[in-house]
């Protein structure tokens, strides 16, 4: 058991220097930031953001025309994150094989309206669930959304 652990954590140190080595702006800490430092990484080579150089806490990015801020969220679990209410929030399910799905693109405001009645929304960290956001994401008109890159 103990060599497994040894050569699992080689391995994801492997990866953490490999995704260091192509995105040198992102620290890609195995402490909690990996996910999401993978979250924007994805989210800056599909979608016309420009990334913040240092995370901050309520956005990670701008819209490709600087009007808007975007927060970035990213998970490998049936949950996304939400607090304050950004511009647009862009939200992430990825997989273990490397496959990501978009589950939210839109307006923060939009989250925060459903679920305004939950106690803290707007100033505590809450879990909400990948189900629920993938059904406000189908209702935002596409001039609400985050574009993506063009090919």
């Amino acid at each position: 058991m103990r060599q497994a652990i040894t050569e699992g954590l080689a391995l994801i140190f492997q990866g953490i220097a490999r995704l260091r080595e192509a995105f040198p702006n992102r620290a890609f800490t195995i402490d909690g930031r990996l996910v999401g430092d993978l979250g924007e990484v994805i989210a800056g080579l599909e979608y016309d953001v420009d990334l913040d150089d240092v995370s901050r806490p309520d956005h990670d990015a701008r819209t490709g025309d600087g009007r808007r801020q975007v927060q970035i969220k990213a998970t490998f679990k049936d949950s996304l994150t939400f607090k304050t209410c950004p511009d647009l929030y862009l939200g992430f399910k990825l997989y273990p094989d490397g496959r990501h799905e978009e589950v939210f693109n839109g307006p923060g405001r939009i989250i925060l309206q459903r679920y305004s009645g939950r106690k803290g929304i707007g100033k505590n960290l809450l879990s909400l669930p990948i189900g629920e956001l993938r059904s406000l994401s189908a209702q935002v008109d596409a001039v609400d959304r985050v574009p993506r890159r063009e090919a």
